[in-house]
């Protein structure tokens, strides 16, 4: 029987790539292309918006972002 890998060695680019790519296809389904279902599994049944949409907060949430100790942070 076949099993997933659950180990996954992706560099910071790729996971920029990905990110990229779920946004012109959000995009893409947005304007109405229909195009954009064909790339999804299972033909995009159910709301592929949303899937994408909570993809791409589960990676936002996984990041870690930078912010000085040493000083005061002011941020704008």
């Amino acid at each position: 029987m076949l099993k997933y890998n659950r180990n996954f060695e992706l560099s910071l680019g790729d996971i920029d790539l990905i990110e990229a790519a779920l946004h012109v296809v959000q995009r893409d389904l947005s304007l109405g292309r229909e195009g954009a279902r064909a790339l999804l599994p299972n033909g995009g049944k159910g709301d592929p918006t949303r899937d994408i949409d909570e993809l791409l907060g589960r990676l936002h949430n996984q990041k870690l972002f930078f912010r000085p100790d040493d000083s005061s942070y002011v941020s704008g």
